[in-house]
């Protein structure tokens, strides 16, 4: 029989999720402090530990280095609800195996918990040495460059105390160390560009450069020479030779902003590179290496510009290997308060504050250009306000809904005759149904798991279907991310 070990000092929780887990035949014991728990360790021995961040006494992180030096192959499980994103990085390069944001469903938590348990088993049992094993299966483990702290240049967007921004804080800190590409979407605004710039500083290419590329920027006729470099000669004014920005990125972080944008006829030249590391550049015959991590981020609907010709599958796929989707800000009612006072307190420093009334029309905005329009609006409110107690009247007009914008509704009716009759000047003469399934299906999932917070029995709710057969759905559409 496994046994847990689960360290919090919220009772309910504690209660819950012993209930849960012994329901499945293991063995409980719960903690309401980390020093309980390292003292009960020796003599209760479990197989898992569930460890709460923020505790009385001992914090979880610094139980958790302790729980390393004492049993380095012990799999630990890290809660928080209070967590941000040094917390998550922290939690998984120091040895977490997974990292659980509140509030959680607890059936998938349950599940995650006898995931951990059977693969840890299979890894004890596939060696002799324990130690080596752990240090093998968490390369992150003393490799994640770590520097947390309000200075941070990243906490400005990146601030998050919503469930779907601490979601949000455990997939960049479950990416970092893995060096594959990563497909950032989001409507603009949103933040995409700092979610690359975490997983650069965070990850193990953080002392190469990081490239960011905002393709619809590049003129047309000089995109290729721009990405790839040329030679001497390659064209009139090619006076020298020049580097492409995907050489510049060698040994660090090339990220492609607005991706969706970019022409059909570069995408094969772009998966190309990709796929070899290789770069051609304009005017020459000779092939240079350029090993760097991909990012790619944009605000249009991938899928469906997939499903409409615009954009090659293939690449698509290439991209889409890990996938982080910001959600607006008007989903995220949490935040913003909180990224307004910080911004304020940039701005016009500690003293500054809102007036209650400005603070309801705050919270009463769609932010439809989301944390970039909010930041906006607070600079121009500080501009015009006499006072340090900001008013409602300096904040300039609310900017309108935009239907360019990834999330937003708008005329579903014309849109589906627009995909319907580009289906038809591509030739398609059968199968529409199902490849109009296929292509709505996995987007109104993911939206409806992003709007009930991960939560699949409220998501199965919503969308009026049977927990199972959302369950298979998201697993026919790899959208199943119980095992991220």
């Amino acid at each position: 029989m496994s046994r847990v070990l689960i360290v919090d000092d919220e009772p309910a929780i504690c209660w819950a999720f012993q209930r849960a887990l012994t329901d499945e035949g293991l063995e409980v014991k719960t903690m309401p402090t980390a020093e309980g728990a390292l003292e009960l360790m020796p003599e209760f021995n479990p197989d898992l530990v569930v460890l709460d961040v923020r505790l009385p006494g001992l914090d979880g992180l610094s139980a958790l280095a302790r729980i390393r030096k004492l049993a380095p192959t012990l799999p630990v499980l890290v809660m928080t609800a209070f967590g941000n994103l040094d917390t998550a990085v922290q939690a998984i390069s120091q040895g977490a195996c997974e990292y659980l944001t509140k509030p959680f469903d607890l059936e998938d938590a349950v599940c995650i918990v006898k995931q951990i348990l059977t693969a840890s088993q299979s890894t004890t049992s596939a060696t002799d040495d324990p130690v080596a094993s752990s240090n093998s299966g968490n390369s992150a483990t003393g490799s994640v460059n770590v520097t947390g702290g309000s200075e941070s240049p990243l906490s400005g967007l990146l601030l998050g105390q919503s469930p779907k921004m601490q979601a949000i804080f455990r997939r960049i800190a479950i990416v970092v160390e893995h060096d594959v590409p990563v497909l950032i979407s989001g409507e603009s605004g949103t933040g995409k560009e700092l979610v690359a710039m975490a997983i650069h500083r965070y990850g193990p290419r953080a002392d190469g450069p990081f490239i960011p590329v905002c393709l619809p920027a590049l003129p047309d006729n000089l995109i290729e020479s721009e990405l790839f470099g040329h030679a001497k000669g390659a064209f009139t004014g090619a006076d020298a030779g020049r580097p492409g920005l995907l050489t510049l990125a060698h040994q660090g972080t090339a990220f492609l902003d607005e991706m969706g944008d970019i022409p059909l006829a570069m995408q094969v030249k772009l998966l190309r590179v990709l796929e070899t590391r290789q770069v051609l550049p304009v005017g020459s015959g000779k092939l240079q290496t350029s090993n760097f991590r991909l990012l790619a981020a944009t605000n249009r609907n991938l899928e469906a510009l997939v499903a409409a010709g615009e954009f090659r599958a293939d690449l698509y796929h290439r991209l889409n290997v890990f996938r982080i989707e910001l959600p607006p800000l008007r989903e995220r009612d949490d935040d913003v308060i909180l990224l307004a006072k910080h911004f304020l307190s940039t701005l016009k420093g500690p003293s500054a504050s809102f007036s209650e009334r400005m603070l309801a029309e705050l919270r009463h905005r769609p932010w439809y250009g989301n944390v970039r329009e909010l930041k906006h609006a607070i600079e121009h409110a500080a501009i015009l306000s006499r006072s340090n107690v900001l008013e409602p009247e300096s904040l300039p007009p609310a900017a309108p809904q935009l239907d360019n914008q990834v999330g937003t509704p708008g005329s579903l009716s014309a849109a589906c005759v627009e995909w319907f009759h580009k289906m038809m000047d591509r030739g398609t003469t059968e199968g529409l149904y199902d490849q109009f399934l296929e292509l709505c299906d996995p987007i109104l999932l993911r939206e409806a798991l992003q709007h009930s917070n991960g939560n699949r029995q409220e998501a199965a709710r919503l969308l009026g279907m049977h927990r199972q057969t959302l369950r298979d759905r998201l697993k026919k559409h790899h959208l199943d991310t119980s095992e991220d």
